[in-house]
């Protein structure tokens, strides 16, 4: 009885899958040609160095957009293979589907570091060592300069540049890496006026030994230099130093900047409570300055002996002066007064002559006066003896 079932079942999956088959593969159910195109970019807005015009721009340049074409000749294979050979493609993914659709995801190259090298190279240098050209992007990278060279930029710069990234402090502290020609690495921060010399890489021809050496070394220098920022330049201050070199083990060499001459500006003297004068102390001095004011006025006139003794030879002085006539005025002086006095004379002795005939012309009449009184006198007399 089961093995009745059991062929029942298997009949009925068989007849199932063979259905399910030739009506999936029917071509009166397919979409012959492409009719949509999706394209998909990963980190589009983070990184910008791909959008879907320049995905589709690759595709035309090879005549491989889908677009149109037939289902049957659209190789997703072939699609993959041609965006990956663009420098900015990490990965890309095609795919198709049942209604004429065409998939497409691409995942871009994410940019470490840019290096600016003293040859003139711009290029920047992705998170596996790849070398990227300059394009359109920009961002706010890490920048390698001095004599560095794409070699050592794709087996050292890449592995110390990945280090400090990994580090929050450390990607938002270093802006810039700089090459010295004996291939030392000095460090430019954002904060802090100094140059931190880190010292230089370990360097091996095998790459495993580079990826294990280089992140130890690194990472044993920033800790230390993060301990001396905690203990050392948080009291001292952030400018202190123009350098910091981390060359040697378990120490730190730093170099002053030179003093710098700043000009002198004058300032008011600062006043302090302590300077000030208390009310008791005072009091004594108002009540003094009362005390004189009440002082008879006698006092205040008679003259201080320091100050007569100037004003006397001042004043010597001054008569001295004025008596002495000058000797270009002293002649046209005197001839003038002995012209006036001439001139004067004359009139003055005929004013004298008037003056005598008119005193002389007064007394007569007084005289008559005097003679009238007496006659009339007598006549009363005559009068009161009748």
């Amino acid at each position: 009885m089961k093995k009745y079932i059991i062929i029942i079942l298997d009949v009925i999956i068989g007849a199932y899958l063979i259905f399910a088959i030739t009506a999936f593969n029917n071509p009166e159910q397919q979409v012959k040609k492409c009719t949509k195109v999706n394209i998909n970019i990963t980190d589009e807005s983070t990184y910008g160095f791909l959008d879907a015009k320049e995905i589709k721009s690759i595709l035309q340049k090879n005549n491989l957009y889908p677009i149109e074409q037939d289902m049957d000749d659209i190789s997703p294979r072939v699609i993959e293979e041609t965006l990956r050979r663009s420098p900015f493609v990490n990965t890309a993914e095609c795919s198709k589907t049942m209604d004429g659709h065409v998939m497409i995801d691409v995942t871009q190259r994410s940019p470490l570091v840019r290096i600016k090298s003293q040859r003139g190279e711009d290029y920047y240098i992705d998170e596996n060592g790849g070398i990227m050209p300059n394009s359109k992007y920009t961002s706010d990278l890490i920048i390698v300069t001095g004599a560095v060279s794409k070699t050592f930029a794709q087996r050292y710069i890449a592995i110390l540049a990945n280090t400090i990234m990994q580090s929050d402090l450390w990607r938002n502290q270093i802006e810039q890496i700089n090459v010295l020609q004996d291939h030392g690495i000095e460090l430019v921060p954002r904060v802090g006026d100094h140059i931190i010399f880190l010292g230089y890489l370990p360097e091996s021809n095998r790459p495993a030994k580079r990826q294990q050496e280089i992140p130890e070394f690194v990472n044993e220098k920033l800790n230390r230099l993060e301990k001396f920022y905690i203990h050392g330049l948080d009291s001292v201050g952030w400018n202190k130093y123009e350098r910091i070199d981390l060359q040697f083990a378990n120490q730190i060499i730093c170099k002053k900047h030179p003093q710098k001459e700043h000009p002198i500006l004058m300032q008011e003297p600062e006043v302090h409570e302590a300077d000030l004068p208390s009310v008791e102390a005072a009091a004594p001095k108002e009540n003094s300055a009362l005390n004189q004011d009440n002082k008879p006025k006698a006092d205040e006139n008679k003259p201080k002996a320091t100050d007569n003794k100037p004003a006397k030879a001042d004043d010597k002085k001054q008569k001295a002066t004025d008596n002495k006539p000058s000797k270009t005025d002293s002649k046209p002086v005197k001839a003038n007064e002995s012209k006036s006095s001439k001139t004067d004379s004359k009139p003055t002795k005929a004013n004298d002559k008037k003056q005598k005939a008119t005193s002389g012309k007064s007394q007569a009449k007084t005289d008559d006066h005097k003679s009238l009184d007496k006659k009339q006198s007598s006549t009363d007399k005559k009068k009161t003896k009748s």
